[in-house]
This record gives structure tokens, sequence and C-alpha cells, in this order.
């Protein structure tokens, strides 16, 4: 079974990866925005994402998508966490493989109140919402709780937090657990020690893929 082929997953998608891609004028303005404090040595925080990713599709695109979820169904993934839900495109993907491999749960987590209240009405139009426990809030917090093993990981949110993210989901990744991070050429500068401790730090096999705009492919050891 392949739910991305299938009512009511296939046009859903399709309808919003449409809408993203009109939209990507717009993002790459709020992405650029976003960048401004770090050439000023500022850093980023949270407000800055809040007010200019709000209405703002920052999603996995097509052929990444189909990526994580094929991945999702190589491994028999049924415990997935997702670090930056935005408006829940990449959620659908992760929710729809756990739901063919069987069964299970992807926990995500969004800062922004009015991406969940969205993202919860697109996981209900899919009919994967009891496979979807979405935790509004800061994600340090909202992943502290994790359950005992976790088979795949999808790191997509705050940049400056991926470190710090992968350090919460780590001791819960199972061996042969597949680790995926978006946006590695985009932020090159400030996800290089993210990729320097995926790929020389040990403990990882780790590879960036040409997908999008990068797609950092990692594997627990």
């Amino acid at each position: 079974m392949n739910s991305l082929e299938t009512a009511p997953l296939k046009p859903l998608l399709a309808q919003l990866h449409k809408k993203a891609s009109r939209e990507l004028p717009r993002a790459a303005l709020g992405m650029i925005r976003l960048m401004a404090p770090r050439l000023i040595g500022r850093p980023v925080t949270s407000q800055d994402h809040a007010r200019f990713g709000h209405n703002l599709f920052i999603a996995l695109e097509p052929e990444a998508g189909r990526f994580a979820y094929a991945t999702a169904r190589a491994i028999g993934a049924r415990t997935i966490v997702e670090f930056g839900t935005s408006f829940g495109i990449s959620t659908l993907y992760l929710a729809a493989a756990v739901r063919d491999n069987g069964g299970g749960t992807v926990i995500t987590t969004e800062l922004d109140p009015h991406k969940c209240a969205v993202a919860r009405d697109h996981f209900a139009q899919a009919g994967l919402a009891d496979i979807i426990d979405l935790r509004e809030g800061d994600a340090l917090d909202s992943l502290k709780t994790l359950p005992d093993q976790v088979d795949m990981a999808l790191i997509d949110g705050w940049k400056e937090l991926y470190g710090d993210v992968l350090t919460l989901v780590e001791p819960v990744l199972r061996p042969g657990a597949v680790i995926l991070a978006d946006n590695i050429n985009m932020f090159k500068r400030t996800l290089a020690p993210y990729v320097e401790r995926m790929q020389h730090g040990g403990g990882y096999a780790s590879q960036t893929l040409p997908l999008g705009s990068g797609l950092e492919y990692s594997v627990r050891l």
C-alpha cells in the first residue's frame, strides 16, 4: 500500500504543494529577513521566526517528501520525531509511511499556534490525525519526553537548534535509525557544526544528498 497515491492524501498534498510553490517568492523574502541578523552578528531569535514565518509554507519539496516517505517505509519506521511542523506537509509524508507500515506515531512540534491549528486541519483532512502527536510550543521543552525507541527523525525547523534537537532525540534513537535534516546547502555556515557532528563526530554514517536545498541523510550506528 502507498497512501501517497490514493485519496484523500494524494489530492491534498498536490493542493498544498501548489499553494507552497505560489508562495516561494514570499518564502524567499522571509528567509532573507531571517538571515539578515546573522550578517550583523546577531543571533536569530524565536520571535524572528514567528514574525517572518507566520504565514509561510516552509516545507519539504515534493521529491524530498517522497524520499522521506520511502526511507520510513524501508526501515519499517513506527515512531518518528519531527522538528518543524509548519503547516504539516512533511508531517503528512511521515504519517502516511507510519500508517502504511502498520501504525505508530509521528511526534512533531511547532512554535506558532496559528500554524498548529492549520496543520491539525490538514491532518484531519488526510485521515491521519490519529497517527500524529502535534506538540505546540518550544521544541526544546516539548521534545523532552519521548518514547524509549525512535526509528527516524526529521529536523527541519529553526536552524540554530538542529544540534540541540538532535541531543534531545539521540538517547532514544535505535541502531539503524535514520535522521534527515533539511536546508543543509541553504544555511551552510549555520549548519556546518551539525554536518561536522554527523559526518565526523562518530556514531553516525552521514552524507549530504542533493535533494531540495540539501538533505543530510544520517544513520545511527
